[in-house]
């Protein structure tokens, strides 16, 4: 599938739709042709039925915010499993791109010959196969694949550490890890952007720096563990898992949250989350990052 566009357009590829869920087509339908298009009369719909069906989408001409977001995700609202749909195609952009490229993306490559406005999302940039561009791919993908990471040459300074991902270039990602269902670890030297560890079910993400909004969103197992500070509504909608903050938390700690812990400096969650004793087990971790003997006073544990 090739599109040549006149002006840059936002949320293509995005198997999302933009949360359509969330706005119901207030903000985009699926099947709304994609505006600028030179020739053709691709829907959003068109675009990502074909990625599904492992066909490359060729772009020519700058996109906007938002390419690829979850791209390779069987979504629950279409009808899916939430998994990683195998053999997905990739997207090709012969411009430039804009911000939050890949969020919550798990599978496929975007391949971009120009600039790319950071934020990015869950992706990191690797060797390219695709001569004159970049390419990402999802830190989730590498993560669930560890047998094929030698087929994705990190561009440095990001490394592979003893089965560990190491990000320390410095550049802010939203949704690190999101989806992540095996027992990995991803470290990150540096602050993230929104929903770091967004629907985790297994696996452990270290940040050394701080989060913005929606740390642990939707969490459902695993651990995300801030050494810095976490911006409002840490733990947002938390199922299972464990959400632990060094630094301070921000307001609406724990809203919607239903199960699962939230470790933290002590503050005044959303009920009907309360504050319970910490157990040897929270004192462990806190260990683990530092925090001993009389500092541990400083701490809660936030439960349903």
């Amino acid at each position: 599938m090739e599109l040549k566009l006149s002006s840059p357009q936002d949320c293509i590829g995005d198997f999302t739709y933009n949360f359509f869920w969330q706005h119901r087509g207030a903000k985009l339908n699926p099947t709304d042709i994609i505006p600028s298009q030179l020739g053709t009369s691709y829907s959003y719909e068109d675009v990502v039925e074909a990625l599904k069906s492992g066909e490359d989408v060729h772009i020519k001409g700058d996109v906007g915010t938002r390419l690829g977001s979850s791209l390779g995700v069987d979504l629950v609202f279409f009808g899916g499993n939430g998994r990683e749909l195998p053999e997905v195609g990739s997207i090709v952009v012969d411009g430039n791109a804009g911000s939050y490229l890949g969020m919550s993306m798990l599978s496929g490559a975007l391949y971009v010959r120009g600039e790319v406005t950071e934020p990015l999302g869950n992706v990191v940039q690797v060797e390219s196969d695709l001569e004159g561009y970049k390419k990402f791919v999802s830190i989730t993908w590498l993560l669930h694949h560890p047998g094929e990471q030698k087929m994705h040459t990190l561009l440095t300074p990001n490394e592979f550490n003893d089965g560990e991902l190491l990000l320390t270039d410095g550049i802010p990602r939203s949704t690190i890890a999101a989806r992540c269902m095996k027992e990995a670890t991803v470290h990150v030297k540096g602050d993230v952007g929104i929903s770091a560890g967004i629907l985790m079910r297994k696996g452990l993400v270290v940040i050394e720096g701080n989060a913005d909004m929606n740390a642990a969103a939707l969490l459902n197992g695993g651990t995300v563990v801030i050494l810095g500070d976490a911006a409002e509504f840490l733990g947002v909608e938390m199922k299972r898992g464990v959400a632990f903050v060094k630094g301070n938390a921000k307001g609406y700690v724990g809203a919607k949250m239903t199960g699962g812990r939230i470790i933290c400096r002590r503050t005044k969650p959303i009920p009907p989350v309360k504050e319970k004793k910490l157990e040897k087990g929270d004192l462990a971790l806190l260990a683990r990052f530092g925090v001993s003997g009389m500092l541990t006073l400083n701490y809660g544990r936030y439960e349903v």
